[in-house]
């Protein structure tokens, strides 16, 4: 290992010590992505071996009219545009019960901010999963999205979530918080909650026993400081609140947006990027490498870089696809294990919290 920096961060990895924003710095600034590689796949194998997690999951998309216009996304649109779109519940409950992925353990459901909708809406909507799937996890709605319905109804993001929650809501997903930097806030996405708010509300989720998950979206205009700055803000909510269950890095995909310019990151970026999400955030239980941003071939190598979880089934996703991903709407179980399988790992399914069900692999 011949770069200084990250000799410092070895060392203070074998020490036991948490890494700071320099050695953060130092890490995504290394000329040794081998040296790195080996440092997170060590904290990685310390944390799961050589296991990597899974899950049957469908992927719901309930509107793409959204008041925030986000200058990086390229799946909004007005309310009045002729591709856009609202699904009912009643809608809603018939895609899953349609789904070809047996048996169907959660359901992952985002859209945006709809000026039109009330919470009736999302309550109606959570019920009708609900009831059209038993036993089955449902995990909706960012924080921006708890923000927003919070705001129309005129009450709480506490008293919000406790009226999800009683609806079916077992968990939120990690999306909305992009950067936690208020400079790229301005120029990106000055419509949305700030870092504060953010991480508020997930905070308030993990204390009503609702967990959660955290992102970052990287690869545009944010500086390394700003992206290490992120993940120690995330670290530091959950020394806090320890309601994180997986921390989702997310390249940005450019096409189709006022950036495309920029193009995206680089594989050996998104390496260092997950590498570097993984020794920092110590106290997060999972890295997750999701494949419809990075593609499949680049996921098996990031189970090698930390990852230790490749999301699921999805079945059918839209987000990315419209900003150009070129990856498969979704994957079958049988495609998920051989990817985990042929990059030298063991497969392992699991439920929306994270548990191995050993049961289920063994029938």
């Amino acid at each position: 290992m011949a770069d200084s920096g990250l000799k410092r961060v070895a060392k203070k990895l074998e020490q036991g010590l948490r890494l700071n924003l320099e050695d953060g710095l130092s890490c995504l600034g290394t000329p040794d992505l081998v040296g790195l590689g080996r440092l997170a796949l060590a904290k990685r194998k310390d944390m799961h071996g050589m296991k990597a997690s899974f899950i049957r999951n469908f992927h719901l998309n309930y509107t793409n009219v959204c008041a925030n216009q986000c200058t990086f996304c390229a799946f909004h649109r007005p309310q009045e545009a002729p591709d856009s779109f609202l699904i009912e519940p009643g809608e809603a409950a018939r895609r899953i019960l349609s789904s070809p992925v047996e048996p169907l353990r959660e359901v992952h459901v985002v859209g945006g901010c709809h000026p039109g909708l009330d919470l009736g809406y999302y309550l109606g909507l959570l019920k009708s999963l609900k009831q059209a799937r038993a036993g089955v996890n449902v995990k909706a709605f960012t924080a921006v999205e708890v923000d927003h319905m919070a705001a129309k109804a005129g009450i709480s993001a506490r008293e919000c979530l406790i009226e999800l929650k009683e609806a079916g809501l077992d968990a939120l997903p990690g999306g909305g918080a992009e950067v936690f930097s208020a400079r790229l806030r301005q120029l990106l996405f000055p419509r949305k909650p700030d870092a504060r708010r953010w991480l508020q509300i997930h905070g308030e989720a993990h204390s009503l026993g609702i967990p959660t998950n955290a992102t970052l979206l990287f690869g545009h205009l944010e500086t390394p400081q700003e992206l290490v700055e992120h993940l120690l803000r995330l670290r530091e909510q959950q020394d806090g609140t320890g309601g994180f269950q997986a921390f989702i890095p997310l390249p940005f995909q450019a096409r189709n947006t006022p950036l495309a310019h920029l193009g995206g990151p680089s594989g050996v970026e998104i390496l260092k990027v997950i590498a570097t999400s993984r020794l920092i955030l110590d106290n997060f239980p999972s890295i997750k490498a999701y494949w419809v941003m990075l593609g499949t071939r680049l996921s098996q190598v990031a189970l090698h870089f930390g990852a230790d979880d490749l999301e699921g089934t999805i079945v059918h996703e839209q987000i990315a696809h419209e900003a150009g991903a070129e990856t498969a709407r979704g994957l079958t179980v049988e495609q998920l294990r051989g990817l985990i399988e042929e990059a030298g790992f063991q497969a392992v399914e699991r439920d929306s919290f994270h548990r191995p069900l050993v049961e289920e692999q063994a029938s």
